[in-house]
């Protein structure tokens, strides 16, 4: 058995005895980071930045240019960080795709090395760290979903970077590190809350581990107020707001979550790192829970309470914990080192399985097929279906709301049945000459209906299993609905908006404006 899994020796690299806890002295010095993995990074970076301009935008991309268009404290689906990345991208390329991928590109990076980070603070040399950073490269996870910029992306970076602060405070035990950890927090939670849902099981799990005197204490209640800090003003959006996003979480988690979704959920867990790792992380949790170091071990409950939370609420959202297993492959990297340098075959006899299992992934995961041929996997990953045909349905509802007489383009809206849509159309739509579109979806409700007084309406909705039930709906509203175009795209991709309709809707019930309060829906 590799002896750096023995708890004697984690407390030696304390700089402690065993059984006793870290005092405020510095610990034994690290080893200095190895410069390779900056390298392994940086070539992430470049193939996600290559890879940037392929296909089109993500609808959750176009989304986030519109929230640009209208930034604020808050928003229903999420704080404010990624709207403002949007915002600072339109500033500086105008609505550019490379442009906006910079951000999780660059991100993607910074997890890579944090990942080696890791492994060097729980005492991995070389090797290890960059075993960490060359694991952590070719999970699945990291380059699906730092290829599109969201807070996801961000997030993926928040939680290891967290972890990494806890494991400082554990090494040295000095509760000084306890204030940048609350700016990691504070940031990631003004990008994603469910950071805070992390923090919360570390805090859980520490207590839990019997290490109350490293949290309970001013330093941690500093970086507590420093986190806190970074979320005041999506709470003052959602105080004046109706607590909007408490109620889209509500939506989503009877959407994602339930005993239906646990299986998914499971093993989708098996694929967020490369299958050809997939004994590396568990070795990480080994590792963290035989240390017997209360912190560390609080990294394991909180996976194991995340686990088992995310399971049931939100099951088929498989990516919620993707941010743990970069800590989890990093601990798993200094555990696994001494079983990796007893054979001289072993690190390359991994490493050629690791590189095949990726290249299996990749057509999945990244955009190196054809549009055309990436059909066969819209049930493992609908994300790069839904960034295609974008241009084409703009030009078909560009085609429709030109076709209509100028009197009646004067008195009319676009109305779309979601953000994507509606994005689209504000941001691929603008120099083409269409209006601003407007959506009942999340943040699209609350910027309003456009023309209060409008008479006709051009609606647009997805399809084909909305198809049906939207015409329908829209006759609650409309004596008259036409259906006047059918969505597609040239590479025959079934996403999201193939076989969608175009309807144009006059003779409306009621006022567009009193209406409108009725057509609000979160999802």
């Amino acid at each position: 058995m590799d002896q750096s899994n023995r708890p004697d020796r984690v407390q030696r690299h304390l700089g402690t005895e065993p059984g006793r806890p870290p005092g405020i002295a510095e610990a034994n010095p690290l080893e200095p980071l190895d410069r390779r993995v900056v390298l392994v990074g940086g070539i992430v970076f470049t193939v996600l930045m290559l890879l940037s301009g392929r296909y089109g935008f993500h609808r959750d991309e176009l989304y986030f240019l519109d929230c640009a268009r209208h930034l604020q404290g808050g928003y229903v689906d999420q704080p404010v960080f990624a709207p403002l990345l949007a915002w600072v991208t339109l500033a500086v390329f105008g609505v550019s795709l490379p442009g906006l991928r910079l951000w999780p590109a660059l991100a993607a990076w910074s997890t890579i090395v944090v990942a080696a980070l890791i492994a060097r603070e729980l005492g991995g040399g070389r090797r290890s760290q960059l075993f960490a950073a060359l694991a952590t490269a070719t999970m699945p996870a990291l380059l699906a979903i730092d290829h599109v910029e969201g807070p996801t992306a961000f997030d993926l970076l928040a939680w290891p970077l967290l972890a990494l602060f806890v494991i400082r405070v554990a090494r040295t035990g000095n509760f000084h590190w306890w204030l940048p950890a609350g700016v990691v927090l504070g940031v990631g939670l003004a990008n994603k809350h469910s950071i805070g849902f992390f923090a919360v099981a570390i805090f859980l799990g520490v207590l839990v581990s019997g290490g109350h005197r490293y949290v309970l204490n001013r330093w941690f209640l500093a970086g507590a107020v420093v986190a806190g800090a970074f979320t005041v003003p999506d709470l003052v959006w959602q105080a004046q707001h109706g607590w909007a996003t408490i109620a889209m979480t509500r939506s989503l988690n009877a959407e994602n979550g339930g005993l239906a979704n646990v299986g998914s959920w499971i093993g989708g867990q098996l694929v967020m790192a490369s299958v050809g790792l997939i004994f590396v992380w568990p070795a990480g949790l080994r590792y963290l829970w035989r240390s017997g170091i209360p912190l560390w071990r609080a990294l394991v409950w909180a996976y194991g309470i995340l686990f088992v939370l995310f399971a049931v609420t939100t099951g088929a959202k498989i990516y919620y914990l993707a941010g743990a297993y970069v800590y989890l492959l990093a601990a798993g990297a200094v555990s696994l080192d001494g079983w990796l340098g007893a054979r001289a075959h072993r690190p390359r006899d991994l490493a050629l399985l690791t590189a095949l299992t990726t290249l299996v992934a990749l057509p999945i995961v990244l955009p190196v097929l054809p549009a055309s041929d990436i059909g066969w996997f819209h049930a493992l990953n609908q994300d790069p279906a839904e960034t295609v045909g974008w241009p084409q349905f703009v030009s078909s509802v560009r085609s429709v709301w030109f076709s209509l007489p100028p009197p009646t383009r004067a008195d009319a809206v676009i109305f779309t049945a979601n953000y994507g849509e509606a994005g689209a159309i504000n941001e691929l739509g603008r120099s083409a000459g269409l209006p601003t579109a407007v959506s009942g979806q999340n943040s699209e409700w609350w910027w309003g209906p456009g023309d209060p007084d409008a008479t006709t309406v051009v609606a647009v909705a997805p399809g084909p299993s909305q198809v049906t039930g939207y015409s329908r709906y829209l006759t609650r509203f409309f004596s008259r609905v036409r259906t006047v175009a059918t969505l597609s795209n040239p590479a025959g991709v079934h996403n999201q908006e193939w076989g969608g309709h175009i309807y144009v809707c006059t003779h409306p019930r009621h006022q567009w404006a009193r209406m409108w309060p009725q057509l609000r829906h979160y999802e």
